[in-house]
């Protein structure tokens, strides 16, 4: 990878009348202000339907599209909706927070008179869409349908041969709600339009896009749904031992996600076929991948399911670099990042070395004084790795400066020279742009100098989280300047 920089900012935090960021105008806007500020990359975090909490990374789909980011002024340009379906309705009053309330109430309403005039005429290319992506869509479709069926409850309390996924009963409720079904195949298709025009004219723009693949998928999710042996499940398909962190110095009760724990050897016994066609998938959508919690490839930690917390489990072997010389003898060399943060290892340490990906470096994690061993100082850099100020799950530098113990903000201010004339923030971003790793990714945050009130998301909680956006006023051509002015003197501007 040569010396660059990007934006990390998701999709849903653009500027919208609609309620949430969209694939349309403000999104073409977004890569056009990368392009002048000289930026490489756009890290996007995940794109799959958002359930529990409103969170990309509880997705009811390892390989479906979020609803919420198809843009109805581009329906609108194609003839699949009418301006006055959608600019009536109530989207909230504040532009600077996602409702999801209320975009849960309307948005179904005005995509099914879209999907709708669809189907009713449908493209040529929509029998092929459905064909390329039969491995996946059939499943994720019925179980929609059936969400809807069973008021939006959880597949855990749906009757057991639906809940188990017998075949002949699939088939019949398949036929049943085949118009619902038909409608999420509809809503597929409509994203996957959206977004590879979108994708086009990032890369008209120089600009690539670096996606997010969660480790673990959600509990409530087509993907355990569809395929439950693949997963450490018994016999009545509930999970005996579940996801999460131990407890350490950060979190004196660990971290319970709940997430189902997958069975690798029988993953192993078909090839890794579900994560070499999920990772397929998401390299048709994105051009370089962020695999998430990277250690879990070499140790998981597993905790019993009937847990409160995260106290009692225990740690179990992954899969190892076995996993990746699989993934890439069936797809060749690929454009991943390694998410080694957290509890780390020395195995783990050579996991990430043995696959050659570039790890991540997080520079508040540097000047934490609880815990200092982990090389976060850009004095232990080296150059296959990737520099953040922060990522969607810390603090904006400002709310850091502001929060954090007053031994660790004067490490701060000592080592990057920190002063009131330039801002904190630019301390921190000139400091990942000076360091010798080849990409440096900043969230937007932390270019507009926000207090923690911008902050994306705090893990293990629920409420609140993935609701920021930014407006039109503070993307602008003065902030792109500055931006690429930093680029130009580090030697991070793209190369023809």
């Amino acid at each position: 990878m040569k010396r660059s920089g990007g934006i990390l900012m998701p999709i849903s935090s653009l500027p919208s009348k609609y309620g949430i960021g969209t694939l349309g105008a403000e999104a073409r806007n977004f890569i056009s202000f990368l392009r002048e500020a000289g930026q490489s990359f756009w890290q996007i975090l995940p794109t799959g339907p958002t359930g529990y909490g409103d969170s990309p990374y509880q997705s009811f789909s390892s390989f479906a599209g979020n609803p919420y980011l198809i843009d109805f002024d581009d329906l609108l340009e194609h003839g699949l909706l009418k301006k006055e379906e959608y600019d009536a309705a109530d989207w909230g009053d504040d532009p600077t927070a996602v409702d999801y309330y209320r975009i849960s109430l309307n948005r179904g309403n005005v995509l099914k008179k879209a999907v709708r005039r669809l189907l009713d005429d449908p493209p040529e290319n929509f029998s092929v869409f459905l064909e390329k992506n039969r491995y996946w869509l059939p499943d994720y479709a019925l179980f929609m349908a059936e969400k809807d069926d069973h008021g939006g409850g959880a597949f855990s309390g749906w009757e057991r041969k639906i809940r188990m996924h017998d075949p002949e009963t699939a088939a019949a409720e398949r036929e049943r709600l085949s118009d619902a079904v038909r409608y999420y195949e509809g809503i597929q298709y409509l994203f996957r339009v959206q977004w590879d025009a979108l994708r086009d004219f990032a890369h008209r723009s120089g600009i690539r896009l670096i996606g997010d693949v969660p480790i673990y998928v959600s509990p409530d999710s087509s993907d355990l749904w569809g395929h439950p042996e693949l997963f450490q499940l018994g016999s009545d398909g509930t999970m005996n031992e579940v996801a999460g962190c131990p407890p350490d110095k950060f979190s004196a009760d660990g971290q319970l996600w709940g997430n189902p724990l997958y069975d690798w050897e029988a993953m192993k016994a078909d090839g890794y076929d579900w994560w070499t066609k999920r990772i397929a998938h998401q390299f048709t959508i994105v051009d370089v991948l962020r695999i998430d919690h990277f250690r879990g490839f070499e140790s998981y930690y597993a905790i019993p399911g009937n847990s409160d917390d995260a106290k009692i489990g225990r740690w179990r072997k992954g899969p190892g670099i076995e996993f990746f010389k699989t993934v890439e003898k069936k797809l060749g060399s690929l454009n991943i990042i390694a998410e080694d943060l957290g509890y780390l290892t020395p195995d783990v340490v050579e996991l990430v070395r043995e696959t050659g990906y570039p790890g991540m470096k997080v520079l508040l994690f540097a000047f934490d004084t609880r815990d200092t061993g982990y090389g976060y100082l850009p004095h232990c850099y080296g150059h296959n790795c990737v520099v953040y100020t922060g990522t969607h799950d810390n603090d904006t530098v400002e709310g850091w400066m502001k929060s954090a113990p007053e031994d660790c903000v004067r490490k701060a201010v000592e080592y990057l020279g920190l002063n009131e004339r330039e801002g904190n923030h630019w301390g921190f971003i000139r400091t990942a742009y000076e360091s010798v790793a080849d990409l440096a990714v900043i969230p937007l945050q932390d270019f507009l100098g926000l207090d923690n009130s911008a902050r994306i998301n705090v893990p293990s909680t629920t409420g609140g989280n993935w609701v920021w956006r930014t407006d039109r006023e503070s993307i602008s051509r003065e902030l792109a300047g500055k931006i690429r002015h930093w680029m130009e003197i580090t030697d991070r501007l793209p190369r023809e």
